[in-house]
This record gives structure tokens, C-alpha cells and sequence, in this order.
């Protein structure tokens, strides 16, 4: 897949994840049609600026957090106000 189109995809995935609600890194790669590309999806993620695009809903597969553009704790601060994390 090619890669912007393979962005915008991911793009369109998370823009749908409702509020309280996560995803991970490998879910949104896989319904992007990539299922092994989810560190491209966290790279993707990490370059969007795009405030309509819920980047912090976005977690580990493992139950971490993952990284966030404007800082882990301010990913944490986010989840927590939506009722994603507790």
C-alpha cells in the first residue's frame, strides 16, 4: 500500500474511535489493511497536528500507554477526562 494512502487511512480510522473509547496501534494498521505496519501508524500519528484526529485514543497493545505528540502525560490527562482510562 502505498504511503499516503495508507495515512489517510489510518487518518479515517481514528477520526471514528467515539470518545471513551481506545484502539491500538496494531488494530488501526490492520483495519488500514497493514496488519504488521503498527509502528508506521504510531509514526503517523506522532507528525499529526490535527486537532479533528483523536491521536490519544490510540494505545499499546500491551496496555501501555504509547507515545503522544504533546507528551505521554497529557495522553494520560485526555484518556482520563473521556473516561478511557481509569
Amino acid at each position: 500500500m502505498k504511503k499516503k494512502i495508507f495515512k489517510e487511512a489510518v487518518y479515517s480510522i481514528v477520526r471514528k474511535i467515539k470518545k471513551g473509547r481506545v484502539m491500538t496501534y496494531k488494530m488501526v494498521a490492520e483495519m488500514a489493511g497493514s496488519p504488521k505496519a503498527f509502528r508506521a501508524v504510531g509514526n503517523i500519528l506522532n507528525k499529526n497536528r490535527d486537532p479533528k484526529i483523536p491521536c490519544h485514543r490510540v494505545v499499546r497493545s500491551d496496555g501501555k500507554i504509547g507515545g503522544y505528540n504533546q507528551g505521554e502525560n497529557k495522553k494520560v490527562f485526555l484518556l482520563k477526562k473521556e473516561k478511557a482510562l481509569r
